[in-house]
């Protein structure tokens, strides 16, 4: 048997004890299926529910299993201002489903924004918060968990929107310009609103 399903888990599980101390409730699943029946279990029917960019939730499938929900997703919002509205009456959703930068071992959620949307929701509005992140988001300390959110993730976000950059220096320096909040979760002010399922491989960047 590979020892990454054994690394995995056991990084995950410790992640998820030390989430415990600040009020941060966490769940390991193995795959990306099991994910999602949990996503889906946190977000009972009748509840609105909203996201905020994220290549984890994308890639987990989660948009297309909430379809036919009360859907408040900015991405189907007609130019700039409707999105914007969208991304407003999001604050007030049931549950907010959000991917994260970073996560470090210690337990603290990073989180780079440009926009302010997505931190906006994690910190205040939304009467729940479901994080989802693949164990290729846990840093071995808050300080790699920061770096890594400003640099690799910083960076592959920006190549979502434009591809053609001449060099990586350039995308290095677009990437720092394009951060806006950068937001360090230590402890969630009321247990039992923010959820992190972490998933035993690769999510998102």
């Amino acid at each position: 048997m590979s020892v990454e399903p054994i690394y995995n888990r056991l990084l995950a599980e410790k992640t998820i004890e030390n989430m415990a101390a600040r009020n941060l409730q966490g769940f390991y699943c193995q795959t990306r299926g099991e994910a999602l029946q949990k996503a889906l279990e946190l977000a009972p029917e009748g509840e609105s529910v909203s996201f905020g960019g994220s290549e984890a939730v994308r890639e987990l499938g989660l948009r297309a299993a909430l379809r036919g929900r009360r859907l408040l997703d900015p991405d189907e919002g007609v130019g700039g201002a409707e999105k914007e509205k969208i991304a407003r009456q999001a604050m007030a959703a049931d549950c907010y489903f959000m991917g994260a930068n970073a996560i470090a071992l210690s337990g603290e959620l990073v989180n780079i924004d440009g926009y302010g949307n997505r931190v906006s929701a994690l910190i205040f509005g939304p009467s729940r918060v479901v994080v989802i992140a693949g164990v290729n988001k846990i840093e071995q300390s808050l300080e790699s968990a920061v770096f890594r959110a400003k640099t690799v993730a910083a960076q592959k976000t920006l190549l979502l929107f434009k591809k053609d950059y001449a060099s990586f220096d350039e995308l290095r320096l677009a990437a720092d310009g394009a951060r806006g909040q950068t937001v360090i979760t230590e402890r969630a002010a009321l247990p039992g609103r923010i959820f992190v399922i972490l998933v035993g491989e690769a999510l998102g960047f």
